[in-house]
């Protein structure tokens, strides 16, 4: 109320009670009110879900700032991608889409011009960004992209060594053994405390680990070497009569392992998995038989300690710099990864060592520290999520939904099922076209374009994926319905129809090559 009015009513002192009590309101309202904060976004290549200390997979994989963020925040425990996939990954990532919307559907094609990436909506509303690192979507250009103010990246996968970044549009080599993942979190952490504290940021620190040709820091190269690896019990089902990588698999002590497994539906494992095994992206033949499982699985373990030391950098700093009270860091993986799950290795299909991914939340005294959320998540709603913590509105294309309530324990409606699609590749021709929908214990996967069979799963009973429940007569009703489903979900988002791309790039040598 103004002074002149409440002159007229109140007595002199009532109007300076009454002043101090407004200025009182008006300071508690301003404290009350949440100060815009800052984001830091981590992404890292091809980090499967549950290779992180605190999960006990590996019992010998030390990620002590992984677990410190799961201990201090929270831990997605069910944080899927809707496609397993380098650049259509990345795309939903920043568009909130799924890639039959955005139509990024495979690594080389070119970025839709008309696509809108959420660092756009946060710099309108005065937030400062950068992005540092891989880029890797839609092409395999390095030039600074839309929605950044500061760009460092490189050209397509990058090199572990002595990169070549492109800083701003001017290109910089690094010698000296420069470390890809040491060199972009300390050009992030330079960026980050060059900021004026009074305006709020956003970094995006996108790392090129941990994709193969998988290169440790020199700090930790060989720091696992000799270590037992738990092979899966599904890695020597799909076997032939023999195996390259385990020799005869009818006396294998592996092959007598599984074969013990009586619960096991041998007869309804799809045949593109067969043939898989012996191939690029198979246990028997992996990237064209140049590398060892054994020593290819501890160098991709070695080379995550480096994501992991650079974590710890990222958040020491914050602490440093009086940053970590009003800033959230999102650490994330684009896609998973498969060692040895159905006789696989990569990722690209929909078992839940490629579809799942890791997904920590770290802001202390904004979210309850080691809470695990259970529900499931997907990488579209990381951009309505990073915009509502900016108090922007979700824009209208988005598909995704802000999981901000479900990290302050609110209680919120929340979706029971997520989708998932990947499309053939011309280069990488293993893995055929595959829509999805898990939802509850179930996930039903539908292989399109192939005479073969598509793959239902109780992943309550079956968390390996390992009995294909399709054709079994009690579970038809229920398949029926997960099926009208998945077409339900493709008709209503406009994916009915599949975004063919013209073939840009050569094909690489990826095919079967067969038993000798």
């Amino acid at each position: 109320m103004p002074t002149q009015i409440l002159s007229r009513m109140l007595p002199r002192p009532a109007i300076i009670a009454a002043m101090l009590a407004a200025s009182a309101t008006a300071g508690a309202q301003k404290a009350a009110a949440p100060q815009r904060p800052n984001v830091i976004f981590i992404l890292t290549d091809d980090h499967r879900h549950d290779f992180m200390g605190f999960t006990g997979k590996v019992p010998w994989l030390e990620t002590p700032n992984m677990d410190r963020m799961a201990r201090e925040g929270v831990w997605v425990r069910n944080a899927t991608v809707t496609t397993a996939l380098c650049s259509p990954s990345r795309a939903s990532l920043l568009t909130g889409q799924y890639a039959h919307t955005h139509t990024v559907v495979d690594n080389f094609s070119p970025l839709p011009a008309n696509l809108r990436f959420f660092p756009e909506y946060l710099q309108t509303a005065g937030y400062r960004t950068a992005f540092f690192g891989k880029w890797h979507m839609g092409n395999q250009d390095d030039q600074p992209q839309k929605g950044f103010h500061h760009w460092e990246s490189f050209r397509g996968q990058g090199v572990y060594y002595n990169p070549i970044l492109n800083i701003d549009g001017k290109r910089v080599k690094y010698g000296d053994s420069a470390y890809i993942t040491d060199l972009l979190t300390d050009h992030a952490i330079d960026w980050m405390n060059a900021q004026d504290p009074q305006k709020p940021f956003f970094l995006y620190l996108s790392h090129k680990g941990v994709h193969d040709n998988f290169q440790p820091a020199r700090r930790h190269a060989g720091r696992y070497k000799g270590k037992p690896i738990q092979y899966p019990s599904t890695i020597n089902l799909t076997a032939g009569p023999r195996s390259r990588m385990f020799g005869d698999t009818l006396t294998h002590p592996r092959a007598i392992m599984a074969a013990r497994d009586t619960h096991v539906n041998i007869r309804d494992i799809p045949a593109w998995v067969w043939r898989q095994r012996d191939s690029w992206h198979g246990v028997d033949y992996l990237y064209d038989g140049t590398v060892d499982f054994d020593d290819t699985y501890r160098r991709y373990c070695e080379t995550l300690l480096g994501i992991d030391d650079n974590i710890g950098k990222v958040l020491d700093a914050l602490k440093a710099s009086g940053k970590d009270k009003n800033t959230v860091v999102i650490y994330m993986g684009d896609n998973g990864f498969l060692w040895g799950e159905h006789g696989l290795i990569d990722k690209r299909n929909m078992y839940d060592e490629s579809q799942k991914v890791p997904m920590l939340v770290h802001a202390p005294g904004r979210f309850q520290g080691g809470t695990v959320l259970s529900q499931v998540v997907q990488n579209i709603d990381v951009a309505p999520t990073i915009l509502d913590m900016a108090g922007i509105p979700k824009p209208t294309q988005m598909q995704g939904e802000s999981i901000q309530p479900l990290l302050r324990s609110e209680p919120v409606a929340w979706r029971d099922r997520a989708f998932y699609e990947y499309y053939w590749e011309f280069s990488f021709p293993q893995t055929p076209t595959t829509f999805g929908m898990r939802k509850g214990r179930y996930k039903f996967i539908w292989y399109h374009g192939i005479w073969d069979l598509s793959e239902f799963f109780d992943l309550e009973k079956d968390p390996e994926e390992k009995n294909n429940l399709y054709r079994h007569p009690a579970y038809q009703k229920l398949i029926r319905e997960y099926r009208d489903e998945l077409w339900d979900w493709l008709e209503k988002t406009g994916g009915a129809q599949i975004p063919l791309k013209r073939i840009l790039e050569r094909r690489g040598d990826h095919g079967y090559k067969g038993l000798n």
